[in-house]
């Protein structure tokens, strides 16, 4: 299910409303819808990988309680290195296990071997690296200390796959976006208001500008023969401009729809061609 679909346009103001009829109740009730919708989301895609961010999710949620517990040294970096093997090794195998089987078989031809390496038909979950390192951060912050377990397995199933961050990002840190889950919501028409502005400029950049800006530089390199120098000078400046577009318009619609259920999510797409390195 994609931000700018009808799907979207009748899934988000559905869940919106189911979210603060039951505000008030048991905070659970809310986590629980939350779960629930945003796993509508991701199944909309392929409810095929639910059972990965499921697998994932719970993996992380147990280590986490077990790292927090675990008071010897060398068995508390074995249980991370389980959470951070099986989440990576997972996120490898589904990226990369064709590229490399395929480099594998060529860089063998290349010196006259032949050698049978099967590729799989392999699809790429939607936002496995989304959800994989937000899993991973709760952990990594548990072992290092800056955070600890919760014992609310829906608020933390909730806070993994919370669909306005899972397959676009921003990928938050355990400690700074879980205990929202933790903590009753307030409504606001102020923050309503604020988090629909921030969608709908996301939008604007999304929808009008990147998609817009697509359309010629797709006319151009897909018919390079066709074009002269100037052509493709402009097209590589609208391809800038488009990618920018495109990911800052995703980020703020991500942002703005969050706000809507009274969580706040960094922001992670400011002016990237003016960092002054790569961490920035």
């Amino acid at each position: 299910m994609l931000f700018n679909s009808i799907d979207f346009a009748f899934f988000l103001p559905i869940v919106f409303c189911l979210f603060w009829m039951i505000n008030g109740k048991d905070l659970k009730y809310q986590n629980l819808l939350l779960l629930a919708s945003s796993y509508v989301f991701y199944g909309w895609w392929d409810w095929r990988f639910l059972s990965l961010l499921a697998f994932s999710s719970g993996l992380d949620f147990f280590v986490g309680s077990a790292l927090y517990k675990q008071q010897d040294e060398k068995k508390r970096k074995m249980l991370f290195l389980i959470s951070m093997g099986v989440n990576l090794g997972l996120l490898g195998f589904f990226k990369y296990y064709n590229f490399f089987a395929e480099s594998f078989v060529e860089a063998f031809s290349f010196f006259g071997q032949k050698t049978d390496l099967n590729t799989l038909n392999i699809i790429l979950p939607v936002g496995i690296s989304f959800y994989t390192f937000q899993s991973m951060s709760y952990a990594i912050d548990i072992y290092r200390g800056k955070l600890t377990p919760t014992k609310d397995l829906i608020a933390f199933l909730a806070f993994v796959s919370f669909f306005p961050q899972l397959v676009a990002g921003p990928i938050e840190r355990a400690s700074h976006l879980l205990p929202q889950f933790l903590t009753k919501k307030r409504f606001s028409y102020d923050m309503v208001a604020a988090g629909l502005k921030i969608m709908l400029w996301g939008f604007f950049m999304k929808v009008v500008v990147a998609d817009r800006l697509a359309l010629y530089v797709q006319a151009v390199y897909g018919n390079v023969d066709m074009h002269t120098g100037l052509s493709f000078i402009v097209a590589t400046i609208f391809f800038a401009f488009q990618i920018y577009c495109d990911f800052g318009g995703y980020s703020l619609i991500a942002l703005g729809c969050a706000r809507l259920f009274g969580f706040d999510l960094m922001e992670n797409f400011r002016r990237p061609y003016f960092s002054g390195s790569f961490r920035e």
